[in-house]
């Protein structure tokens, strides 16, 4: 089957399960792979020129304007939407079904444990950004046993302050990889807010697939390190 795939966790699963896309987004680090823009901005004429027999694409990774323009362009559309770890076996399983796979064998997905600490999670600078609740990222903590200290924040991706983070003492920062880039050397300005700030691998927060039940026991282990 001929799938492109503008959503960079989709490309890492299909590659997993022999499903070769015939293109994919510049941000699915797929580098011999065709690349057809970028998730937020795809060359919608380059997708149609490659003929796909299906489109995956994402509510959280794709607008929707892009989408529509697809549809209307002909290209059947596969959508996917995942916001905690219990949506990742169904969506899995539609994938599996839309692409012609046998169905992936079980997750079994871990329930979330009690919240031992809570932790700060930004995901941008300047603006400072974070996540609440209602996200896959939070959820992933939640199986990992760590709070969001923005859980309860009215959106989704709210912008915030340093100053209003450290009202809510959380007992440690998580800083990922990605989508903001944070590195050791954005630690010393992260640990304003708490003692124990760490960056953790982005992919394993926010990227969801085959690669679930690995992130959360390689997340367990780092943060209980």
């Amino acid at each position: 089957m001929r799938v492109v795939s503008l959503v960079p966790s989709v490309t890492e699963t299909l590659l997993a399960w022999g499903v070769v896309p015939v293109a994919c987004t510049r941000f699915c680090e797929q580098p011999d792979l065709p690349h057809v823009g970028g998730t937020k901005d795809p060359d919608v004429a380059a997708i149609v020129s490659v003929a796909p027999v299906l489109l995956v694409v994402d509510r959280e990774e794709n607008h929707r304007e892009y989408a529509d323009a697809l549809a209307a362009a002909g290209c059947r559309l596969h959508v996917t939407h995942v916001t905690a770890v219990a949506d990742v076996e169904p969506t899995l399983c539609a994938l599996s079904d839309a692409v012609g796979v046998p169905s992936p064998r079980p997750l079994l997905a871990p329930p979330a444990r009690p919240a031992r600490r809570r932790a700060f999670v930004p995901i941008w600078r300047r603006p400072w950004m974070t996540l609440n609740g209602q996200t896959y990222g939070s959820s992933v903590l939640a199986a990992v046993g760590i709070g969001n200290v923005y859980a309860d924040a009215p959106e989704r991706y709210p912008t915030v302050t340093l100053h209003d983070v450290t009202t809510r003492h959380p007992d440690l920062v998580l800083a990922p990889t990605e989508p903001y880039p944070f590195s050791q050397r954005h630690l010393a300005e992260l640990q304003a807010v708490a003692d124990d700030a760490r960056v953790v691998d982005g992919k394993d927060l926010f990227w969801w697939g085959v690669r679930t039940p690995g992130a959360l026991q390689r997340l367990a282990a780092q943060i209980a390190s």
